[in-house]
């Protein structure tokens, strides 16, 4: 069997789905063996490690494949690639091949739940990828139970083609040694116990809720911690950016921190706190749980599904609820130690090897 992944988003600015590519690929290739070819398109070949901030596959290759790519979209003429037997499209890709089974994942519905969070090119884009991909695709992976639900009431979906396969957690979450907090506190300067905010700022991590509770928390809890932002700055509006950037009453920035160093960030956190308004999967819960760090998330769309039992579930629109989740969260052990031990044992379902084999056997049934 010859499958076709379409990569585009390794050669852009992304975060969440830049990681599934990137982490699915190289476990399918893996898996694959001599069974079944995987190849990549609009390029092939190697690709550099992952960095959310720039392509993985250099500036030549890079436009190059963006060019083929834009031109197959603009002018919708049909090909072919002999002996496809199936496409796995991004929400980039226009003009799929003839002759090949369409598939796609759906990663969230947030661009039809909550379109005021998004750039209104990004929620077109993705509203066209749900009518002229996600409609015609022969089949569809779901990350997650929740974003399938949302899928098939939001779009009309036969639930019959649309299955549920977790992305994974990279393998150094689950095997962080003392010695690698050590080092990456050292290197960034984490002196103090900290609480964790990971994720790219922008509307939908509820920065400016997470800001707001913390500054509520007692005197005594905020002269113990510190609150520590790591991720790019997206579109989140002025105001949000000016007040993660400024660092004051105990919060720091760091800015976007690379795949290696992020496993011992998350493990060396006393807790980390995701309070988002609407996730398809939730990673940096999957990651957190997987490194043993108590977790403090919604109790919205994906996340309890993500967290089943092993996280502290507040309302993300109540800041008092963020507030005080913290706040009980931050002075008790006992429960931090128990949440962190079921959270690994939670995460043990999130391997990209799992992912890999459950998606190339779902691949062979498509293709029969």
């Amino acid at each position: 069997m010859r499958i076709g992944i379409d990569v585009t988003p390794l050669l852009l600015r992304s975060a969440g789905v830049k990681s599934y590519t990137y982490y699915w690929l190289a476990s399918l290739r893996r898996e694959a063996g001599v069974r079944d070819a995987i190849l990549t398109l609009p390029v092939s070949g190697p690709f550099g490690d992952l960095n959310h901030e720039r392509s993985m596959a250099g500036l030549f290759r890079t436009l190059v494949g963006l060019g083929v790519m834009h031109g197959l979209n603009v002018s919708r003429l049909p090909w072919t690639l002999p002996g496809l037997d199936v496409f796995h499209a991004s929400t980039q890709w226009r003009n799929a091949p003839r002759r090949a089974r369409l598939t796609t994942t759906i990663h969230d519905m947030t661009c039809w739940r909550m379109p005021e969070l998004h750039a209104k090119a990004n929620v077109a884009a993705l509203r066209w990828a749900g009518e002229h991909i996600a409609k015609r695709a022969d089949g569809i992976i779901a990350i997650s139970e929740s974003t399938r639900r949302d899928a098939i009431e939001i779009l009309h979906l036969d639930p019959r083609r649309i299955t549920v396969i977790y992305p994974g957690v990279p393998e150094p979450f689950f095997e962080v040694t003392a010695a690698d907090v050590h080092a990456v506190r050292s290197k960034y300067g984490l002196k103090r116990p900290y609480v964790l905010s990971v994720g790219t700022v922008e509307p939908r991590k509820n920065i400016p809720g997470l800001l707001t509770a913390w500054a509520a928390l007692s005197a005594t809890t905020r002269e113990q911690y510190e609150l520590v932002v790591a991720g790019p700055i997206g579109w989140a509006d002025p105001t949000t950016v000016a007040k993660v950037r400024e660092m004051s009453a105990g919060v720091r920035y760091l800015g976007y921190v690379g795949e290696a160093d992020l496993p011992a960030i998350t493990a060396g956190a006393t807790v980390l706190a995701y309070p988002s308004l609407y996730e398809g999967f939730g990673l940096p819960v999957a990651q957190a749980m997987a490194a043993g760090t108590a977790v403090l998330t919604s109790n919205v769309s994906s996340l309890p599904e993500i967290a089943g039992g092993a996280a502290l579930l507040v309302d993300p629109h109540s800041n008092a609820e963020i507030r005080d989740g913290l706040e009980c969260l931050l002075t008790s052990p006992a429960l931090r130690e128990r949440l962190g031990g079921a959270g690994r044992v939670q995460a043990r379902q999130f391997r990209w090897e799992t992912a890999a084999r459950a998606s190339l056997d779902w691949f062979r049934s498509l293709v029969g």
